[in-house]
């Protein structure tokens, strides 16, 4: 059975990625705790492609933002939901946001649940 893959892409603002990657590694290992066996959040680095729709366009990237590519790795899809449901119903979740001050704009985010189709 191939893994499932959920990703996600927005944007935040440059001077919160600090306290940002405190809240994710927080998230992370919450995401472990529920069953993800891989989390991993990255920041952009390398944005400029010409002739193709960069992550800063689809985010709708302000000035002073950075792009955030995330994804976490379940067994299944069925592994994946029933994780989700979990991680949903944990308190410590919508406390990681209040406590580390980090309102993320859903309406520029990006994200889906992927199916494995090359895993080398």
């Amino acid at each position: 059975m191939s893994q499932y893959v959920d990703g996600f892409v927005f944007s935040i603002p440059s001077d919160k990625l600090a306290n940002y990657k405190k809240m994710a590694t927080k998230a992370g290992a919450l995401w472990r705790e529920h069953g993800a066996i891989q989390y991993r959040e990255c920041v952009g680095d390398d944005m400029t492609v010409e002739g193709m729709v960069n992550f800063p366009k689809l985010t709708k990237a302000r000035p002073g933002e950075v792009v955030i590519f995330a994804y976490a790795v379940f067994k299944s899809r069925k592994h994946r939901d029933a994780a989700n449901r979990k991680i949903m119903a944990d308190p410590r979740v919508a406390a990681l946001c209040e406590k580390f001050d980090m309102k993320l704009d859903c309406k520029r985010m990006s994200y889906g649940g992927f199916k494995t189709l090359v895993d080398l």
